[in-house]
C-alpha cells in the first residue's frame, strides 16, 4: 500500500514537471530571432513570390503563430483554444512540420517506436555488459582480469560513437554480412509485422546496439568496479570472511547490494543519453529514429518538430528517472517514501 502511494506520488511530481518542462522547451525553442515561417516569408519577399507569400501568412493565423509568445504556448499544449478549436498535445495534436510540410505526428510516428526499440536494445546490452565486468572487475582487483576489463572501458569511453559506427558499418558487412542502414530490409518497410519483419529488425539491431550503448557500458562499468571496491574494503566485508562466508555468497549478498543502487539510478540519466548520443549515430547509419529529425528541425527552426522531439526526450528522462526510484525503493529499504521508513 505505502509503495502504491509512493507511486501514484511520484507520478503526480512526474506529470507537473513534464508541465515546466514544456514551457521551458517552448520559450528556448522560441528564444532565436525568426521562426521558419518568418524566414521563408524574408526569402519570398526577395524573389518577389506573393503568391507564397500568401501561403505562408495563412499558415501563421492556422497555427497561432501571430498572437502573443504565451497565448502560442497555451494552444500549442492544448490548454486553449485555437483556430481550430482546442487541439493541442493533449488532444494528440504535435503540430505541423513546415520543413517537411506534414503533421508532426506523420513524420514521428514510425520513428518512435524504432526510437524505443533501439535506444531499449542499446540499455538492456549496457548492463548486460557492464555488471559482470563491474563485478569481475572489482573481485579480481589488480590481476589480469581487472586490467583487461579496465582496457576494455576505456576503449569504449575514448572511441567516439559515429567513429564506432563507421568501423563497424564497414567491417561488420565485409566480414560477417551485417546489413548496414536502417532497422528493417527496404522489403519490409510499411509492410505488417511479420516473423521475416521481426528478424530483419533484430538482425540490423546488431551493429546500433552495439555502437549506442558501448560508451554508456564503459562508463558504468568503471562506476560499479569503483563502488565494489569501496564495498570490498569496509569492516563487515572482512567480519564475514573470518566466520567462514564463502566468497563468492558474501559478495553477492553485501556488496554487490549496497554497490547497485547508483547502478539502478542511472537508468534515468541513460536513456536520454542515449537518444541525444544516438544522433549522429544515426545520420551515419541511415536509423529511422527522431535523431535525425531533430536534428534538421533545429537546423530549419522547424519549432512544433523540435519540441515535440525535446518534450519526448524529456518524457524519457522522467519516466527513466521514476521507473529508477521505485526499483530502489524495492532494493534497498533505507530509502524512505514521504519521510517514513519502508
Amino acid at each position: 500500500m505505502m509503495l502504491l502511494r509512493y507511486a501514484v506520488f511520484r507520478l503526480l511530481s512526474m506529470l507537473l514537471t513534464l508541465w515546466v518542462v514544456s514551457i521551458l522547451v517552448f520559450i528556448i525553442i522560441n528564444l532565436p530571432p525568426g521562426d521558419y515561417l518568418s524566414n521563408q516569408i524574408a526569402e519570398l519577399r526577395a524573389t518577389g513570390q506573393a503568391e507564397g507569400i500568401a501561403k505562408v501568412e495563412f499558415l501563421r493565423k492556422e497555427y497561432a503563430l501571430d498572437r502573443p509568445i504565451w497565448e502560442q504556448y497555451f494552444i500549442w499544449v492544448g490548454m486553449m483554444p485555437g483556430p481550430n478549436g482546442f487541439s493541442g498535445l493533449l488532444q494528440g495534436d504535435f503540430g505541423w512540420s513546415f520543413e517537411f510540410d506534414r503533421p508532426v505526428g506523420d513524420i514521428v510516428g514510425d520513428a518512435l517506436w524504432l526510437t524505443v526499440l533501439v535506444n531499449l536494445a542499446a540499455v538492456l546490452f549496457v548492463y548486460a555488459v557492464a555488471l559482470p565486468l563491474g563485478i569481475l572487475a572489482a573481485a579480481k582487483s589488480e590481476t589480469w582480469v581487472d586490467y583487461t576489463a579496465g582496457f576494455i572501458g576505456y576503449l569504449g569511453l575514448a572511441t567516439p560513437n559515429f567513429l564506432l559506427a563507421l568501423i563497424l558499418f564497414y567491417y561488420g558487412n565485409k566480414y560477417f554480412d551485417l546489413p548496414i542502414g536502417g532497422l528493417m530490409g527496404p522489403e519490409f518497410e510499411g509492410e505488417p509485422m511479420s516473423w521475416d519483419k521481426v528478424k530483419s529488425i533484430l538482425l540490423h539491431l546488431i551493429v546500433p546496439t552495439f555502437v549506442i550503448g558501448t560508451s554508456g557500458a564503459a562508463a558504468m562499468m568503471q562506476r560499479l568496479r569503483a563502488n565494489m571496491l569501496d564495498e570490498l574494503s569496509k569492516p563487515y566485508v572482512e567480519t564475514a570472511i573470518a566466520k567462514g562466508m564463502a566468497p563468492s555468497r558474501m559478495l553477492a549478498k553485501y556488496p554487490l547490494r549496497m554497490a547497485f543502487n547508483p547502478f539502478v539510478a542511472d537508468i534515468g540519466n541513460l536513456l536520454p543519453a542515449m537518444v541525444s548520443g544516438s544522433v549522429l549515430v544515426s545520420v551515419v547509419l541511415g536509423l529511422q529514429t527522431i535523431g535525425p529529425s531533430l536534428l534538421t528541425a533545429l537546423k530549419s527552426q522547424d519549432q512544433f518538430l523540435a519540441a515535440f522531439v525535446l518534450m519526448f526526450v524529456a518524457l524519457l528522462t522522467l519516466i527513466g528517472t521514476m521507473v529508477s526510484d521505485l526499483l530502489l525503493v524495492l532494493l534497498d529499504p533505507r530509502i524512505r517514501y514521504g519521510g517514513r521508513e519502508t
